[in-house]
């Protein structure tokens, strides 16, 4: 009998790993998969039959003596895994083998259709490369969505003895954990997105900036470098191509704004992480002062699907300027918290309420706030909103990394603009004066507008002066939450 329980930390912070051991003490040998992102019915063990893998959760080490004798006949049984609708629904073309494979298997990874965007990738030029991906419309995964592909051709055209390849894995948005999924899921996949990157541009070396709290991760990615560099397909010759690539994994600094890429370029080089002015941008001179190409985990996870099944294929998915999917994670006050892969066009009330079943609270929604910490709340009258990069910022807001993060009706919106404004005075780099000093301003004239001061007008200057002069996006976009909160709960303010 075969048995799967996830062995990532979202799984193993409900439980898994005593799960996994119940089911070793009946002489089973689990595989440790990724989680599927049904965080809700974490840990979901998973029993491998002749009509594909049958799924029980929520489940807890008492239960799973009981299930294996049972099996269908178990009140946790939730039939076959694909046909449960949160899942079916989804259209997952990142997350095709997380929750399926071994993590680390490297044999599973290959089976699964994993390293044919390599191989193609190595009978094709840089400039080829760099064209495929330009032609699929992928964007920055990270918030900022620049088009990827120009990312990577200004690195190609670069004239330099030595570039770089460098993966942002410091995942720090509250409501995030598609990166970390996929690091600890399907670490294969994110390595041979890098190496095709760095056969497009040209570059010999690239560095994967890991959140520091993210420990599992870390060591998921090591291990999976080591495995790689004994088969070959990293090194002093990919595949026996003579052209090398050399990856390294490093532990991230802890800070927030460490997150900013050039921050995050001071950071590895050994540096206090403070942000960069630009120009001279990182694609031209980057770490070490060498052009690099700087994508998110998800950017780069995206590519070996594009190169493997061709341009097109992505760019089926998606609307407007935005094509492919987009790896969603639901939090929050939500009932069905979870990861959900679908196609740019989805709108938030499907999201909420067909896939999330409302508020666990069971009370009214009253505002999601979308794209981290420094996204916009966003009221119910635009939740019918498609995801879309441009559609949004038609209604203020970003959709950053995807991550949405849902509030019932008990919320209070002044608080969490002040909360905004605290946030960012605390994880500022301190480089720039708008977010340095607006940050601590604006908690002050929350503050007094609290206790009755009529300081609106103000408060909106302030976040004016923050949105135009802040040097990066830390101080660019702490106004959003803030100017959204006014402009959408204003009651909240008087």
């Amino acid at each position: 009998m075969k048995v799967f329980v996830p062995g990532d930390s979202g799984s193993l912070a409900l439980g898994a790993e005593k799960v996994a051991r119940a089911v070793s003490e009946r002489g089973i040998d689990p595989v440790r998969n990724g989680s599927r992102g049904l965080y809700w019915l974490e840990p979901l063990l998973e029993i491998e039959t002749d009509e594909g893998r049958i799924a029980f959760g929520p489940v807890s080490e008492k239960d799973v003596e009981s299930i294996l004798e049972l099996k269908s006949a178990h009140p946790l049984y939730l039939g076959r895994t694909e046909e449960i609708r949160y899942l079916k629904n989804q259209e997952r073309l990142t997350f095709s083998r997380i929750g399926i494979t071994d993590p680390l298997s490297l044999e599973d990874y290959v089976s699964h259709g994993g390293f044919s965007g390599l191989d193609k990738a190595l009978k094709m030029s840089g400039q080829e490369i760099v064209q495929e991906v330009l032609e699929s419309g992928l964007r920055g995964r990270g918030g900022a969505a620049f088009p990827t592909g120009i990312k990577w051709k200004t690195v190609k055209d670069a004239v330099s003895e030595r570039k770089y390849v460098v993966c942002n894995a410091d995942e720090g948005d509250s409501g995030t954990y598609s990166d970390r999924m996929v690091m600890e899921g399907d670490p294969f996949m994110l390595i041979e997105g890098m190496t095709i990157a760095a056969l497009a541009v040209g570059a010999s070396n690239g560095y994967i900036y890991v959140r520091s709290e993210y420990p599992h991760a870390y060591s998921t990615l090591v291990k999976a470098i080591g495995i790689l560099d004994k088969s070959g397909y990293l090194g002093k010759s990919v595949l026996d191509s003579g052209k090398p690539f050399h990856l390294e994994a490093r532990r991230a600094a802890g800070s927030y704004v460490c997150g900013e890429e050039t921050a995050m370029l001071e950071s590895i080089e050994g540096k206090r992480g403070i942000v960069r002015a630009k120009p001279p941008l990182p694609a031209i001179s980057g770490l070490f002062g060498m052009p690099t190409a700087i994508n998110n985990v998800i950017s780069f996870s995206s590519v070996p699907f594009i190169l493997s099944n061709g341009a097109q294929a992505y760019k089926d998915y998606g609307m407007g300027r935005s094509r492919g999917t987009l790896p969603i994670q639901l939090a929050g006050n939500i009932k069905r918290g979870g990861l959900i892969e679908k196609a740019f066009g989805i709108t938030l009330n499907e999201l909420i309420f067909e896939y999330g079943g409302g508020t666990a609270s069971n009370r009214p929604v009253k505002a999601a706030q979308v794209g981290g910490p420094l996204g916009a709340y966003i009221p119910p009258s635009l939740f019918d909103t498609p995801l879309d990069y441009e559609a949004f910022v038609k209604i203020g807001g970003t959709l950053g990394h995807g991550g949405i993060v849902v509030f019932d009706d008990t919320a209070d919106m002044m608080k969490q603009a002040r909360y905004a404004m605290e946030f960012c005075a605390i994880e500022s780099c301190g480089k720039c004066t708008p977010c340095r000093i607006g940050s601590t301003r604006g908690m002050e004239v929350i503050d007094r507008m609290k206790q009755g001061e009529k300081m609106e007008g103000l408060l909106r200057d302030l976040c004016e002066t923050m949105l135009s002069g802040s040097l990066c996006a830390m101080g660019g976009m702490t106004p959003y939450p803030v100017l959204s909160a006014l402009d959408h709960f204003p009651e909240d303010f008087v």
